[in-house]
């Protein structure tokens, strides 16, 4: 019996050494390869055919169509009811269009925000009014000056007409004899035109002596303001201003930035001038770094000086240099004095209007802010019914602004 090289090599009284076995696997690597890339692939196909995206991940623009024709034709009874529906409340059907009869299509940009009315419809009219109607500026709104208006390319905005100012022209009526004898407090309301039911509640609700501040934001901040100059509320523009959290904390497209030059800047701020008309000064949107920023904020204000305006800083800044660049322009100035809801309650918002009310007694004149919070409006509106009363005067900003700079 022949012997293998392993029995003898084993030593006498031990059992041979078994051979260790290999792991094989029931598939190569090659294989292992090959179904992974066909789970892949079966991925793939599986959300090319159910994923909803025609255009295969191309960018898109969202655009609404609106019925001007039919927007044009309301009763003025239904205006409440029409920007309810801009807030997305659609209480009525309106009737269908013909066939072939062209449609205005407002195009937003979503990186700068701005909006450009396309005119949609079929034969050789549509083709026509086409390409002009793709930079159509907004719409004028009623009861403005022409002669206070110049062109830019976003669209109308306010000018300097000889002796006349749209700081005057557009200031709200008041008694200012009688202001210059007694304590005087106004009151801005901010963030309007961005939501209108808030919008038409600070319109509505509050004395025509608050002023109502609209930012260029909102899907027609125009129509709003118009119903506030209706209303014989005194309108100012808020222009979006860089904060010291910026880009975190944004205000909106087409913000006045530190970081960009003059010419720029100014570009930006023609666009915020160009969204509605009728109002008699600007004043700022957050921006606590762009207004505490002298090489930035001087140019906005000598521009505000250039075209008329008063500028109405809302004093959340205590670095602001808008007092001195608004002086050394001569633009008619302002400065908030009082946040009115900083904390949003009726205790607070009572315990605030009274300090308002102590600060126009000691200095002649004191300016309140707020926002159009439900509860900032009943308290706002409850307290101004017996100012009077208590001997203070309400009065609109720029009659504050007036007096202030004249004492």
């Amino acid at each position: 019996m022949t012997e293998t090289a392993d029995d003898l090599s084993t030593p006498l009284g031990q059992d041979k050494p078994r051979r260790k076995r290999r792991l094989r696997l029931p598939f190569t690597a090659m294989q292992l390869l090959a179904v992974l890339l066909g789970l892949f692939l079966v991925a793939f196909a599986g959300f090319a055919i159910f994923n909803n995206d025609p255009l295969g991940g191309e960018p898109m623009t969202r655009i609404a169509i609106r019925d001007t024709k039919a927007t044009d034709e309301k009763p003025a009874a239904s205006d409440h009811g029409q920007e309810a529906k801009q807030d997305g409340k659609h209480e009525a059907k309106e009737a269908p269009k013909q066939a072939g009869e062209p449609k205005t299509v407002t195009m937003i940009d979503g990186s700068t925000g701005t909006r450009r009315d396309v005119v949609i419809g079929a034969g050789e009219a549509a083709d026509k009014g086409e390409a002009a109607a793709a930079s159509a500026p907004p719409p004028v709104m009623a009861g403005i000056d022409p002669k206070l208006l110049e062109k830019s390319r976003y669209g109308m905005i306010p000018v300097v007409a000889g002796d006349l100012k749209p700081f005057n022209v557009y200031a709200a009526d008041a008694d200012r004899a009688k202001a210059a004898k007694m304590p005087v407090v106004a009151i801005v309301i901010g963030g309007l035109g961005v939501g209108a039911a808030k919008t038409l509640d600070a319109i509505m609700k509050l004395p025509p002596a608050v002023t109502l501040a609209f930012t260029p934001y909102g899907s027609d901040p125009g129509k709003l303001a118009e119903r506030a100059r209706a209303q014989r509320h005194e309108i100012f523009l808020q222009i979006p201003m860089e904060p010291y959290d910026f880009p975190d904390n944004d205000p909106g497209p087409q913000t006045l930035l530190t970081s960009l030059s003059t010419d720029q800047n100014t570009d930006r701020l023609y666009w915020h001038l160009s969204r509605i008309q009728g109002y008699a000064g600007l004043t700022n949107f957050m921006g606590a770094r762009f207004i505490a920023t002298e090489p930035a904020m001087t140019p906005i204000i000598r521009e505000a000086a250039k075209r008329g305006l008063g500028f109405f800083d809302d004093g959340s800044s205590p670095r602001s240099i808008a007092p001195q660049a608004a002086n050394s322009a001569g633009v008619p100035f302002g400065k908030g004095d009082i946040a009115i809801d900083a904390v949003p309650t009726p205790t607070e918002i009572d315990r605030a209007l009274n300090k308002l009310e102590s600060a126009a007694r000691e200095r002649g004149a004191a300016v309140g802010t707020a926002s159009a919070l439900p509860v900032s409006i009943e308290r706002i509106s409850a307290w101004t019914k017996t100012l009077g009363d208590r001997g203070i005067l309400l009065v609109p900003l720029t009659t504050a602004m007036l007096k202030s700079k004249s004492s």
